[in-house]
């Protein structure tokens, strides 16, 4: 077998695609520029006076704490004393809505608008630096890197103030030395509740008592952690909420007069608990603001917000503490707080000096900005320069004349400020049109070169990967020459273009060497001159499954389709579940053939099945549709809901044990989930067993029978902990903890320890050696010893296979013609072979398998149920596609080649996308789970690789489970083989051909290349399809308005799909190669003079 032409065309593939990827989202996701300019005191000017030191005026407030409660939305916020039976989130916080009923002058209460990404990252960066977030910020949100923009804290230092920090971590890292004294927790640990909160009740009021702070930001987290292990309708949330109640009230006790309080959530959460997306569950927070001094002129009127955004509180909080604001902030003050013109105290600003000195800092950072980027559309700055001259010159006249501001003045600068933040907001969806293209041409052309190579894989195989050298030179030529180019030209190198030059490059190469391999192919061979000549034609493009994947493809321009993407690719996939016994019914292959007296009298070829097994198959193949029917329909009772689909209610399973408080239900269902283990594992077991595979004594069979029983304990243990109360066993909690911390991990270890056992000793082929008398009549029936008590006779009888190789069986009719041979013929003993007919797919299987057990314990224990019907959903689409080649051997057309057809590659690809909606996911971040990163570190991570691998795990389990395995749709029909099924046309009278199953493989090694080749590209050009698809549809519809709430979140989750897909394709097709190299050497032992 040709092992370095399929990997390294394989691996430049999809380097190709990687390529085009970088360079679109560089292109479609930018970060913003950040103008790294500060505010100083001489910057701000006291409106219509000489220039002085703006921090020199006294502020309105001396001090502030600043109380944010993560994931306090405003729901929680809210008190309705008419609710007799409030859920377990609902008013627990009643101090708020006494002291706004009791002091209406003194406090207020406003939901609290957040821009996405809601993450917390972003949201501190949000109104600490008053700017807006980029989407592609989202990725940083765990690994948290220093602010460098101008920022509230910032300019608390640079004036003297102390700023006091304790609580989440994230500050520490955002605001590098720049506290007075700093007391950060530990953060990432969405299990620990109590940790960040009660090291702040530790400090939090000896500190407020003490003198030695200005600014104090508390920022507790229990709340946020809540809602991710439990979601917000449990009683821990209650709990959480109580706690949080009684610190505002024991905080407001302990105010003084020139001090502002300030409760604010950074973000909400969904009604699972999560957060990340732009739902208004998760963007609206609540803001209470509360001094024990007079704060407003009297209650609410009609002419406050309904809303406050984040970045409003930045410019609001810096006036009233007398510092600058930061120069990037596009906030707007909040003017309740500030009292109206010539109604407050000698030397406070009013309402409309406020919204000066805010209009003039916005506009400086508008003039800045647009000289630095020159991204914002010229009329719209143009605009925008013209009203603040005019609003300019109307209040310095206002000013100098020494007369009332009219009403309309303060109205225009609001509107101004609004207009400010609006432009910037669509400018900051900026896009690289050039980079958008170039990976839009590079994934078209990866994506016909994929189907090329699919088609001429046995070609390029033949010419031992020779066409592959001429791209990988151009390539490298041509990215080398970009570089030295742009060395000259500006001095430094963008690898963006210099990637774009090669992979272009080599593209166009690459189609040039496949036309002349096909003009080659031509030439030498004139009868297969059709075959060669008509490998791009609508004909093999407009085929049912192509059509099926073409239309799910073109149907990613939909926003309704990505919404509805779950039930839509199972609607795809049990249509063509039903296309193949339809479409074999209309060629008459399902049936057995009518009887002919011609074939009979034996004037015709008789057919190359018999009608026993052509009932047989076609029995196989509608009983297994039928199985995949029925495992796509339950998989819906898995499926997530988007906060787009209304009335949708998630499924029960996705919820971990822990959150159930019915004991009886939660005993329900940890028995259904270990259940669904204990069957995945007999189902392999049984499968290996049945194959005789579980014989011999290499590292695979060790694996198959301690590893990975042992494996399924220790994950059914871990349920069992994991669903176990805190408080139920307080004498057992240290034993409980070190259970949570150990069982995982155990497993992990298992899991490491098993797939390197398969991947070094794959071979499940166990040997005997049989005497010369027995071996000299091949008449006689097998012998009755058995290799192990474990098999069966039945499979005994099919699959001890005593001649499977060719060399082995010549050498054994050597033997039995020889009257006088004695034992053995040249010192070579007959042998017989115990699992040789499934020696390549039993290591792939059972791989997957234990691969599969590994990924589940990322998920929620209800998953268990999920990932046994996506067992089953693979053999049974592994078993329709065996019937399928066999029923098609009728025609006895049989040409030596092992091609997999498009129809069983496009339904494996679909359930891959099929069952990552199974599993829970959807291409949303308030989606992704992330307790997958605390399986097995209950207590956190020090770095950021391991938790996003972990999640990553958990979130792409099925592409990694269907890509690794796809190579069984090329040994499954090998392995159902049925005797004279491939024989081209053999009466079944004649002497039938051995079922030798994959050792087939073995003595054609090029068409077993060029099969595997034809199979990988094949798979991954569905899968790149729907990411160029993915693709265009976000450059099309870029400026739709669920761009960044549809589109671009699918677009990201298709990219990262198929990166994951490609590299576990990869480690797949890289076993099977290993598991070559292993065969080879058997046989090389076994028979010292082959040298296949």
């Amino acid at each position: 077998m040709k092992r370095l032409p399929v990997l390294s065309l394989l691996l430049c593939l999809c380097s190709v695609y990687f390529v085009g990827i970088y360079l679109f989202v560089g292109g479609f996701l930018l970060v913003r520029l950040e103008v790294n300019r500060t505010s100083g005191c001489g910057d701000v000017l006291q409106p219509g006076g000489e220039p002085a030191d703006f921090c020199r005026v006294r502020p309105r407030f001396r001090r502030a704490v600043l109380l944010i409660i993560d994931a306090l939305k405003i729901d929680f916020a809210r008190f309705d004393p008419s609710n007799a039976a409030p859920r377990p989130h609902e008013n627990k916080l009643p101090v708020l809505e006494e002291t706004t009923a009791a002091r209406p002058s003194h406090c207020r209460l406003y939901p609290f608008r957040a821009d996405p990404p809601t993450t917390t990252m972003q949201r501190i960066k949000g109104f600490t630096t008053g700017s807006l977030p980029t989407f592609v910020d989202v990725g940083n949100n765990f690994a948290s890197s220093a602010i460098l923009e101008d920022n509230l804290i910032h300019q608390l230092g640079q004036v003297g103030k102390r700023v006091v920090f304790m609580g989440d971590d994230t500050w520490e890292n955002l605001f590098p030395k720049k506290f007075h004294r700093s007391l950060p927790f530990p953060s990432f640990n969405v299990k620990d509740l109590h940790t960040v909160d009660n090291g702040i009740l530790q400090h939090l009021y000896t500190t407020m008592i003490g003198g030695d702070w200005d600014v104090l930001v508390a920022h507790f987290l229990g709340v946020d952690h809540c809602g991710h292990r439990f979601g917000p309708d449990h009683p821990a949330m209650a709990d959480k909420l109580t706690q949080m109640d009684g610190v505002i009230r024991s905080v407001m006790d302990r105010l003084q007069n020139d001090t502002l309080l300030v409760v604010m959530g950074d973000h909400g959460m969904t009604d699972t608990g999560d957060h990340g997306g732009e739902s208004q569950k998760e963007t609206d927070a609540a803001l209470f603001l509360y001094s024990p001094a007079p704060l407003f002129p009297g209650p609410p009127s009609q002419s406050e917000p309904d809303v406050v955004p984040q970045t409003d509180l930045v410019p609001t909080l810096a006036l009233l503490l007398g510092i600058p604001i930061p120069y990037s902030s596009v906030g707007q003050v909040l003017l309740p707080l500030f009292p109206p013109h010539g109604q407050g105290a000698v030397g406070s600003l009013s309402q409309l000096e406020a919204l000066w000195i805010n209009a003039k800092q916005v506009n400086r950072f508008l003039e800045t900005y647009s000289g630095m980027a020159k991204d914002i559309p010229p009329e719209s700055l143009s605009q925008l320069k013209d009203e603040f001259s005019r609003l300019s010159s109307e209040y310095l006249s206002t000013v100098r004349e020494g007369r009332p501001p009219s009403p309309e003045l303060a109205a225009s600068l609001q509107a101004y400020l609004t207009s400010v933040r609006d432009t910037c907001r669509a400018t900051w969806a900026r896009f690289n049109p050039f980079k958008m293209a170039a990976g839009l041409v590079i994934l078209a052309f990866a994506c016909l070169m994929c189907f090329i190579l699919s088609e001429l894989s046995l070609v390029l195989i033949r010419e031992n990967g020779y066409g592959l050298k001429a791209p990988v030179v151009v390539a490298l030529t041509a990215g080398v020459c970009v570089a030295v180019g742009q060395l000259f030209t500006q001095g430094y190198i963008e690898v963006a273009w210099c990637l774009a030059a090669a992979a272009l490059s080599s593209e166009l190469v690459f189609f040039w060497t496949a036309y002349g391999s096909r003009t080659a192919a031509v030439s030498k061979n004139g009868s297969k001159a059709l075959k060669y000549v008509s490998w791009l034609t609508l004909r093999k493009l407009l085929i049912p499954p192509l059509l099926v994947s073409l239309l799910r493809c073109a149907s990613l321009l939909s926003d309704s389709y990505v919404i509805a993407e779950g039930r839509v690719v199972t609607f795809l996939l049990f249509s063509l579940a039903l296309y193949i016994p339809i479409h074999l019914n209309w060629d008459g292959l399902l049936l057995p053939p009518s009887h002919d007296p011609l074939k009979s009298a034996g004037l015709l070829p008789s057919p190359a099945l018999s009608p026993s097994t052509v009932r047989k198959e076609s029995s196989t193949l509608l009983a297994c549709s039928g199985l995949l029917v029925g495992s796509l329909y339950l998989s819906l009772s898995f499926h997530g809901c988007r906060e787009e689909q209304g009335s949708c209610q998630p499924s029960p399973f996705l919820s971990p044990l822990s959150r159930l408080q019915d004991s009886q239900l939660k005993n329900i269902h940890y028995v259904l989930s270990v259940f669904s283990l204990g069957l995945w594992t007999y189902l392999l077991r049984r499968c290996l067993r049945h194959y005789g595979n579980l014989n011999s004594s290499g590292g695979t069979v060790f694996t198959a029978r301690w590893i990975l029983p042992l494996l399924s304990v220790c994950l059914g243990l871990h349920w069992a902990v994991s669903a176990t109360p805190e408080d139920s066993f307080r004498n057992l909690g240290e034993l409980i903890s070190l259970a949570q911390l150990s069982l995982p991990r155990a497993a992990f270890c298992l899991l490491g320890l098993g797939l390197f056992l398969i991947w070094l000793d794959p071979l499940t082929v166990f040997i005997k050696t049989r005497a010369a008398a027995s071996a000299r009549n091949s008449l006689l029936p097998l012998p009755r010893y058995r290799a192990s008590t474990g098999i069966s006779p039945q499979a005994e009888l099919h699959h001890l296979i005593p001649q499977i190789y060719q060399r082995m069986r010549r050498s054994l009719d050597d033997d039995a013609a020889e009257p006088s041979g004695g034992g053995e013929v040249d010192n070579r003993p007959a042998v017989e072979a115990y699992g040789l007919g499934t020696v390549y797919s039993a290591p792939l299987l059972l791989f997957c398998g234990l691969l599969g057990i590994g990924l589940l314990l990322l998920h929620p224990e209800g998953m268990a149920l999920s990932f046994l019907l996506l067992l089953l959903e693979m053999g049974a689409l592994l078993l329709i596609h065996a019937s399928s080649t066999t029923l098609n051997g009728l025609h006895g057309t049989y040409s030596g080649e092992f091609n997999v057809p498009w129809a069983p590659i496009v339904m494996w690809a679909l359930a891959a996308t099929q069952f990552f909606h199974a599993t829970g996911h959807l291409p949303t971040f308030p989606s992704i789970q992330w307790g997958a990163a605390f399986v097995g570190f209950p207590d956190g991570h020090t770095g950021t690789i391991l938790p996003a691998s972990l999640v990553t795990l958990n979130t792409f389990a099925s592409h990694i489970l269907f890509a690794v395995g796809c190579p069984l749709l090329l040994f499954w029909p090998l392995v159902c083989e049925v005797r004279g099924s491939r024989g081209g046309g053999r009466a079944c009278g004649d002497e039938e051909e051995d079922a030798v199953m994959e050792m087939r493989l073995r003595e054609n090694p090029q068409q077993f290349s060029a099969a595997l080749l034809q199979l990988s590209t094949r798979y991954l050009f569905i899968h790149g399809a729907q990411v160029f698809a993915s693709v265009s549809a976000a450059a099309i519809l870029r400026r739709h308005l669920m761009v960044w709430k549809v589109f671009a979140p699918k677009l990201m989750f298709e990219a990262s799909g198929f990166l994951v897909s490609s590299v576990s394709l990869l480690i797949g097709v890289t076993l099977v190669l290993r598991v070559d190299v292993a065969v080879g050497r058997w046989f090389k032992r076994i028979l010292p003079d082959a040298s296949r």
